[in-house]
């Protein structure tokens, strides 16, 4: 995660929070950017490969 993101995050909350709203927000951030960077290097899987690992549990 970038700094700029982070000091990002901290400018749009409140004069006065949780320091877990804080940890929240910045994990989902996270995640998100890992979850873009999956999908720029093609590591996903087909909505029928999900339906098919599904049926096998």
């Amino acid at each position: 995660m970038k700094r700029d993101k982070v000091i990002e995050s901290i400018k749009e909350l409140p004069q006065e929070f949780e320091l877990e709203t804080l940890i929240e927000r910045l994990i989902s951030i996270d995640k998100v950017e890992q979850g873009l960077k999956q999908i720029e290097d093609g590591e996903t899987i087909s909505h029928e490969q999900v339906i098919e690992t599904a049926k096998k549990w």
